[in-house]
């Protein structure tokens, strides 16, 4: 199951007691009553496989369960799997989640351990992955390992789960500590087609009133390190101090998390979060356009679960270019952070409004940027656009980003 405690915008644990029977993805070891590798032909007997489904069955109650009674807010909905004790301290975790601003949580995915059985006791091993969601539309995911310990109810001879203990899992930040403020800076390429924080395409040479482009929620990595990515579409900002821009952004923890968000910026004030919910996968489309003299509708559609949200904002712009851009945005003090390994992020259904007409970026003959390390290697490459001209995609390459802190909004301790 997850916990979570948030301050401000902090987050301080992420996930309580375990999962169940989910798809045993990446690697299952053996499951049986002394959980012992089995060797070469050795089979696990029908007694012992019968005993270690009933575990992972009170496993993935448990999570069902946690699930329901956050939806609820019935807290009764977990009683049945836990034993007093636990279940007393799944009451203030599930507490401290609604206080925290969590709207709902989802259990991703679960890979299987090591079950074995003393007795009238239990232990089970799982690599659980939480999806968790906020009001404001932030969602964070992690992947943590769980070691369970459970005993059997002599009264009813249902197994319970005493403790949910993390081995991997450090210590975390006070629920008041704010995460590092991310947010996308200017590009101002340092030549005709490379950068050291943006990767994709602008437009420049007329006057832009609008802007659009589709892309997919890049996949994080589990194993992967620090990093950040923002995917964003604007208008100014190459050769002026204006940007106007709107777009979803990846942090990866470094240890097993990641926190997605949609935000909009209008510089030179700070990026903001906006009530729009972004999974790993989805696919977004963002447009801006000015409908009256500085007076922007910003947009968003997040076409995979059909949310939408849109709002106007004043904002005096140069029109100057349009962008189409993958960055690695600022830590809040004018450093660039590490690019996280976003992998291939496609984008489609690229347009813009130039000198009143509505353009593909082959139209507004945008060119190509490439995004530098700090020592001048590609760090993300767009490709060559597509027959349509509105659609291409960025790929991250294997060279190094510079290494960055963990992220210490993050949290993989489940709520012991």
């Amino acid at each position: 199951m997850q916990g979570l405690l948030r301050g401000a915008l902090a987050l301080a644990l992420l996930a309580s007691i375990g999962v169940g029977v989910g798809s045993h993805l990446g690697w299952d070891l053996p499951l049986g009553a002394d959980l012992a590798v089995p060797g070469p032909g050795h089979l696990i007997n029908g007694a012992d496989q019968d005993l270690s489904t009933t575990i992972q069955q009170v496993i993935q109650r448990s999570n069902d369960e946690q699930v329901q009674a956050i939806a609820s807010h019935d807290r009764s909905a977990m009683a049945d799997t836990l034993t007093s004790d636990r279940y007393q301290q799944m009451v203030q975790i599930n507490q401290d989640l609604l206080d925290g601003g969590v709207t709902s949580i989802q259990l991703v995915r679960i890979e299987w351990g090591r079950i074995s059985v003393d007795g009238a006791t239990a232990t089970a091993t799982t690599f659980e992955t939480w999806r968790t969601t906020l009001g404001d539309g932030t969602t964070e995911q992690s992947r943590d390992r769980n070691e369970y310990r459970l005993v059997l109810d002599a009264t009813s001879g249902a197994w319970r789960i005493a403790a949910d203990d993390h081995p991997e899992g450090g210590p975390g930040p006070s629920a008041s500590s704010p995460p590092p403020q991310t947010q996308p800076l200017p590009g101002v390429p340092d030549d005709q087609s490379t950068s050291h924080n943006w990767s994709g395409y602008a437009a420049t040479g007329g006057t832009f009133s609008a802007v659009s482009g589709t892309w997919t929620v890049p996949q994080f990595s589990a194993d992967g390190s620090f990093g950040v990515d923002a995917t964003w579409v604007g208008i100014g900002g190459v050769r002026s101090h204006d940007l106007i821009q709107a777009g979803t952004q990846q942090t990866v923890s470094g240890a097993g998390r990641a926190r997605y968000e949609a935000w909009i910026e209008l510089l030179p004030r700070a990026s903001r979060p906006v009530p729009l919910v972004v999974h790993p996968g989805d696919s977004v489309t963002v447009s801006l356009s000015e409908s009256a003299p500085d007076s922007w509708l910003i947009a968003f559609a997040n076409t995979t679960t059909g949310q939408t949200y849109q709002v106007t904002q004043t904002y005096h712009s140069s029109h100057s270019s349009a962008e189409w851009v993958e960055e690695a945005p600022s830590g809040g003090r004018g450093g660039v952070l590490p690019l996280d390994n976003f992998g291939t992020i496609q984008f489609s259904s690229a347009a813009a409004t130039k000198d009143g007409q509505t353009v593909t970026i082959a139209e507004a003959r945008a060119r190509a940027i490439t995004m530098l390390g700090a020592a001048d290697q590609p760090l993300a490459i767009p490709s060559a656009l597509g027959d349509d001209g509105a659609s291409f995609s960025i790929a991250r390459t294997a060279a190094a980003a510079p290494a960055g802190p963990s992220v210490p909004f993050l949290r993989g301790h489940r709520g012991d």
